[in-house]
């Protein structure tokens, strides 16, 4: 008899935290790595909301458990940032708290999807997308998007993917990994599409205010307002506030679904940490300038990343108009030999590059097929210089 379950044993280590440690690991042993791994701005998280945490701490009440779904203050701070930031209207019955973005998306999963039923997953995806599928005991359908779509899947390549079992579909603009951006044309079409197949949309928002080049990223139950009983919107503090470490994300969906969603987390975690809920609220009724700040850093760091990676013979680096991520091809480099070694995948390629010049990134394999690697720009120009400097040294030797 096995030690671990079947189910727990399948699951696949988060390849990004994976790359991440193994940066901060040869860092701490004093290596000059420079990382690319992680999907995690660099900046402090703004002093009033750390000022509103502090004060938090010393409320007795912020000592205790409380509601599962979260403070009811929360709760009504989120209907009005969806409001504010949307144009959705939402009640506080349908947003339910959580332990950070990833644990709403195990839960979307978790509450909508049985045995046998099958997700379409466009690709490239965020990594935990299809363990949460798998530990729901659903199937991911991948629906792949290359470079010359600009990473996007069309309504043709959903449709050609359907079958009688297909449940729901991830929706993500803008995209982790790739920064594309779908637009409202684009969003309006697959849901539509989705709503005439009575298919669920788990849509996660999470990059919402990390926008560039005049770029929309509209929610998806806006644009086809008949979805709303059959979406599911995954959102957080964490990448827009700085607030990775916070761990505050939450649900919105139609009651009976969030109420579901609910009763599992009342099992599972309880409630989400009080005094990262207050630091949460301070967040979403604050104004948005630390956040324009901040986007405006990402702006300049995204221009400057994406020239640097195209001018390495051998890769192909669109240029993406949403969150702090590039995706370039790099199938120009595959089959070639570098100081003795012959990468043929992109994670060959991406261990080569931190053994040879100590610069991490993350190898498309975590995303969906080889070929590409995930940089994040969430770091200082200065190590985006030095790091993408490395790689055209190395690739770029006589």
């Amino acid at each position: 008899m096995s030690r671990v379950s079947a189910r727990i044993a399948a699951i696949a280590e988060s390849a990004t935290l994976a790359v991440d440690a193994k940066a901060k690991a040869l860092k701490a042993a004093g290596r000059p790595v420079i990382g690319f791994g992680a999907g995690e701005p660099d900046f402090p998280t703004p002093d009033y909301i750390v000022e509103a945490a502090a004060a938090a701490t010393k409320v007795v009440a912020n000592h205790r458990y409380t509601p599962a779904a979260g403070l009811p203050e929360m709760r009504e701070a989120i209907v009005a940032k969806t409001k504010r930031d949307s144009n959705y209207e939402i009640t506080a019955d349908q947003v339910l708290v959580t332990n950070g973005g990833k644990q709403a998306v195990y839960q979307a999963f978790a509450t909508i999807i049985d045995p046998g039923d099958e997700v379409l997953l466009p690709s490239p995806y965020w990594t935990t997308y299809p363990e949460c599928v798998q530990l729901a005991g659903g199937k991911s359908v991948e629906v792949f998007a290359d470079e010359s779509q600009n990473y996007l899947v069309t309504v043709d390549q959903l449709e050609a993917a359907r079958t009688p079992k297909t449940k729901a579909l991830l929706f993500c603009s803008p995209s982790n990994p790739t920064g594309s951006v779908y637009s409202v044309e684009q969003v309006k079409a697959i849901g539509e599409w989705a709503l005439k197949n009575n298919i669920w949309v788990i849509s996660d928002e999470i990059y919402e205010h990390l926008l560039y080049d005049g770029a929309t990223a509209p929610s998806m139950p806006v644009v086809v307002p008949g979805l709303a009983d059959t979406c599911i919107i995954i959102n957080g503090v964490a990448k827009t506030y700085a607030m990775t470490g916070w761990r505050v994300g939450w649900m919105i969906g139609p009651k009976d679904a969030i109420k579901a969603a609910t009763n599992l987390q009342s099992h599972l975690s309880s409630n989400v940490a009080n005094v990262s809920q207050r630091a949460a609220i301070a967040a979403l009724t604050g104004d948005l300038s630390a956040v324009h700040k901040m986007g405006e850093a990402f702006d300049r760091r995204r221009k400057l990343i994406v020239g640097l990676l195209n001018e390495i013979p051998g890769f192909v680096c669109p240029t993406p108009t949403g969150a702090f991520y590039v995706y370039p091809s790099v199938k120009g480099v595959l089959g070639k030999t570098i100081r003795g070694k012959t990468p043929k995948t992109s994670a060959e390629l991406a261990t080569l590059i931190l053994e040879e010049v100590e610069v991490a990134a993350v190898p498309g394999e975590a995303f969906g097929p080889s070929g590409y690697l995930r940089f994040s720009y969430a770091t200082s120009d200065a190590d985006i210089i030095e790091g993408i400097g490395r790689i055209k040294k190395l690739l770029t030797e006589g």
